[in-house]
């Protein structure tokens, strides 16, 4: 259901933030603001703070803020949809009428979601009837008791050709229904549609919510063409969307205590996630498919970083490499995962059923980042032994990296990963003779300079101090941004979300220092300025001041020139945190569009985004930004 701004609006206006945030979090005054500890992460002082006049939180140890919305996002794994009804139902606010069409396909909808919940509960009886009986010993066998059926809603199709089709007709489905449902099958060449599952063990599949949308069924007889088979794609259930056993995993999420996050462990079997959420780790499986970009935010949707545990045998690896290539573009500060393989070729249902959950726990923790499992496999796809490969290497390194639409992350990659690779061949070459080493003579390592010497040692601290400064030089106009925020904080009240999230106006050097400044501003009824420039000294800035106060003085900007006035230079300064933040934002919908591109009329929408951002730096750049055209 899509929500206009105007019904949002209305639920915020009769909610308070510190009502509905304080339910959960233990809330004091404090100023103009709530503060309290983080919900997101383990603390003893305070830095949580909610401001019910711009109806947002801000959580300093996290990095996370937003609305009540993305609150109950974060807090109880919910959906967009699913938050905004919460919110509508405590506001007392109805929610909208929706479209006739809307309303006739959501009826069929839910009589096919009254077809599959009772397709389940006759499944669920059949386990437990005489047909049943091998079923029962196969999943006894497999370690897994009667005790925990209900838990899984699992179930049995008996080998009859219409069994399940012959009980719902009687309950009044008509055969059409249930072909749509994926319930039956309808023969190509005509004739009488028949049951899909015979003969098989059957896996509900649920929704976020636990409403069924398909089965999945494992075969009884092993000589059996499919050994498993899912339901097929209805107008209810797309394997791309859903995960099985998300359900669950979301149960354990929930009840984890305040700062502690669980993993959540993507496996690649039915019966591995239900080892897992027995053990007490949220698991999902996708459904037979590689894990695609939909479930890939349906997990970061409920996990910052889940575990990707596949198996270790050459199908399991190549799922992870697919894995890899699909998620690279997408990933994120906040959106990654790491790796873990269960020890011995064996998969999580066995280390269970073998070693019991502590050890199945302990396996799935230990776990490999995303960049260095990356470089592992790019190390690992051929012998490195001939200067070609070796660069050869290198080249799939960067290409991996340039992948990344995020630039930020893109860098960090490309800086990592060839770090990496000057490691491992700087280890290679320490275990030469020194008149051997490539690149090297008795005077010392070549580095282009006269006697074999740099002119800064870059392993001493005053050698990265410089080369980091030389990295991240500031822009005149950024500078005189960051200046001006110094000077006067208060400018920063109507936007506080964006510098929040902005990375210290598009610097990742100033993040920590905004950050700082929002922390102090939101605590202060007043924040003298000759104050917060004393604390931040005391907090390590003063160098990063400094550099800053050069910087901006190149600038020319009008906002910090004596003879502007206050309302004039406030204004100025929010005109360029503007271009700022739309700069950010065009570079996320240039990589966004980069991915999508499918002809003509898209590569042209991808010049506009460019031309605009590129018009942007230029005019920020060059200082025309602080007049009302920008020219």
């Amino acid at each position: 259901m899509r929500f206009d701004e105007r019904f949002l609006d209305e639920i915020k206006s009769r909610l308070r933030p510190s009502d509905v945030i304080g339910k959960t979090v233990k809330l004091r005054k404090q100023g103009r603001e709530y503060v309290g500890l983080s919900p997101f992460t383990k603390e003893k002082t305070p830095s949580f703070y909610v401001n019910d006049d711009k109806g947002q939180f801000f959580d300093f140890s996290s990095g996370k803020t937003g609305d009540l919305i993305t609150f109950l996002q974060e807090t109880q794994r919910l959906s967009f949809t699913e938050a905004v009804e919460v919110l509508a139902a405590e506001a007392g606010v109805p929610l909208p009428a929706v479209d006739p069409r809307a309303v006739e396909v959501e009826k069929k909808r839910q009589g096919l979601s009254d077809w599959l919940e009772l397709a389940a509960q006759w499944f669920e009886a059949e386990l437990r009837r005489p047909s049943g009986r091998d079923a029962r010993a196969y999943l006894e066998k497999r370690g897994l008791p009667e005790t925990e059926w209900a838990r899984f809603r699992l179930g049995f199709s008996p080998p009859g050709r219409t069994a399940l089709k012959d009980y719902l007709v009687t309950k009044g489905a008509r055969p059409a229904e249930l072909v749509e449902a994926g319930l039956l099958i309808a023969p190509e060449e005509g004739g009488s549609p028949y049951d899909r599952f015979r003969d098989r063990i059957i896996f509900p599949i649920a929704d976020q919510r636990g409403r069924v949308v398909s089965f999945g069924g494992r075969a009884m007889d092993p000589q059996a063409r499919a050994k498993y088979l899912n339901g097929p794609e209805t107008s209810i259930f797309h394997k791309g969307h859903n995960l099985y056993g998300l359900h669950e995993a979301r149960k354990i999420l929930a009840a984890a205590p305040a700062g502690e996050q669980p993993p959540l462990v993507v496996v690649e079997g039915y019966m591995d996630v239900i080892a897992c959420l027995r053990a007490g780790v949220p698991a999902v499986a996708p459904m037979g498919t590689a894990l695609g970009e939909d479930q890939m935010e349906i997990l970061w949707r409920h996990h910052p970083e889940p575990t990707l545990s596949f198996d270790g045998d050459r199908a399991g690896r190549q799922a992870a490499a697919r894995t890899m290539d699909r998620a690279l573009p997408l990933l994120k500060p906040g959106k990654s995962f790491k790796f873990a393989i269960v020890e011995g070729g064996k998969d999580p249902d066995e280390v269970l059923r073998e070693q019991g959950p502590v050890a199945l726990k302990q396996q799935l923790s230990e776990t490999t980042a995303f960049a260095d499992a990356l470089f592992i496999r790019e190390r690992d796809l051929e012998p490195l032994d001939t200067p070609e490969r070796r660069a050869g290497f290198k080249a799939r390194l960067r290409q991996a990296a340039n992948a990344i639409a995020d630039k930020d992350l893109q860098q960090a990659y490309r800086d990592a990963l060839l770090e990496k690779y000057d490691a491992l061949f700087a280890a290679a070459r320490a275990e030469r003779p020194r008149d051997q080493r490539p690149g090297e003579g008795r005077r010392g390592p070549w580095n282009g300079q006269k006697g074999g010497k740099p002119w800064i040692e870059p392993s001493t601290p005053q050698g990265k101090a410089a080369a980091k400064r030389l990295a991240h030089a500031l822009e005149p106009v950024v500078a005189a941004l960051a200046q001006y925020a110094v000077q006067d904080p208060a400018v920063l009240d109507d936007h506080l979300e964006e510098a929040f999230t902005a990375g210290g106006f598009g610097n990742p050097e100033l993040a920590k220092l905004t950050k700082e400044i929002i922390r102090l501003r939101l605590e202060a009824e007043h924040l003298d300025t000759g104050a917060l420039q004393r604390h931040l000294a005391s907090c390590g800035f003063s160098a990063l001041l400094t550099d800053i106060d050069r910087a901006a003085a190149t600038s020319g900007a009008p906002i910090l020139k004596d003879d502007v006035s206050l309302d004039a230079r406030r204004s100025q300064w929010s005109r360029g945190f503007a271009a700022l933040a739309r700069v950010a934002a065009l570079d996320d919908a240039i990589g966004a569009a980069k991915g999508n591109l499918r002809g003509r009329s898209d590569m042209a929408a991808l010049e506009r985004l460019k031309g605009e951002r590129d018009a942007l730096k230029r005019a920020i750049r060059t200082g025309t930004i602080w007049t009302e055209d920008g020219s």
